[in-house]
């Protein structure tokens, strides 16, 4: 490697450390808010994913699928800022989801576009579910995004140090399994610590289980996307974010990860307050 390109990858990693923090400032300030200010975020992390999906499908959609589709998420933002509960809110996502896919033959077009409405609506919704008004909900996120982070920050440079045998080749060739396996170990030290510090309602065993699960999962999110942006040969789901891509390129894991979260705390103690089955 030249002096030049080592000088180019030193202001490239500055560059994605400083957006990095930014993005981190901004999200915990929304998220102890709350109220229409987080919904207000969740919105617009659902519409920049599926105009990035979008624009990555282009090739897979007609003119009136996309019409309809850009209308469609518009009532998307909508029920995520009103959230008349939990389950009629995931009900009403997926039904507009299937409307989708249920007119895209019609309009000479494939299901991609539904796909994505599905996509990008659980985005938002999981994270205005999970944040709820309380300060559980608080917490809720807090240690989703604690468990996620940690994930995603401690694969990219453990991986980069370890390298390795490649963790899924064919989908994404930079990922190892030192990488995914340091993230994993990150997860679990940074994420366990920050359930007791806010008093998590969880025993021991069951938050470490909880935490390993949403480590892998956001992981599998990850791959999702890097497997969703070889399908449609691109390298970056959008240039929005400086040092990082697109919003979709931040936000994949957490999307698998914060629906797995909110799912199980529905079906531990109420879906309409999922984040009081852990704090």
């Amino acid at each position: 490697m030249t002096a030049a390109n080592g000088s180019f990858l030193t202001r490239e990693l500055q560059l994605r450390i400083v957006s990095a923090v930014v993005m981190i400032v901004v999200a915990l300030t929304a998220t102890w808010i709350g109220g229409l200010t987080f919904r207000l975020v969740c919105v617009v992390i659902a519409a920049a994913v599926f105009y990035e999906w979008l624009q990555m499908a282009r090739a897979d959609g007609t003119t009136a699928d996309r019409q309809l589709s850009f209308g469609l998420m518009l009532a998307v933002c909508v029920v995520i800022l009103m959230i008349p509960d939990g389950l009629t809110s995931l009900s009403i996502v997926a039904a507009l989801a299937a409307l989708s896919a249920m007119a895209a033959p019609a309009l000479g077009a494939s299901r991609w576009n539904a796909a994505g409405l599905l996509y990008a609506g659980m985005a938002g919704l999981s994270l205005a579910l999970l944040r709820g008004t309380g300060l559980e909900g608080f917490k809720t996120v807090v240690f989703l995004f604690v468990v996620v982070w940690a994930t995603d920050i401690l694969a990219y440079f453990v991986g980069k140090a370890l390298r390795g045998p490649k963790l899924a080749p064919a989908i994404s060739p930079g990922k190892t399994w030192s990488g995914a396996i340091g993230g994993t170990f990150a997860a679990l030290i940074l994420g366990l610590a920050a359930a007791l510090v806010m008093d998590t309602r969880l025993s021991i065993p069951a938050t470490i289980g909880l935490i390993l699960l949403l480590s892998v999962i956001s992981q599998i999110g990850d791959l999702f996307e890097s497997w969703l942006k070889r399908r449609f040969q691109v390298k970056d789901s959008s240039h929005i974010i400086p040092g990082h891509g697109g919003v979709m390129d931040r936000v994949d894991g957490l999307v698998a990860a914060g629906l797995v979260l909110y799912v199980v705390g529905a079906i531990l103690i109420d879906p309409d307050a999922p984040a009081l089955a852990f704090f």
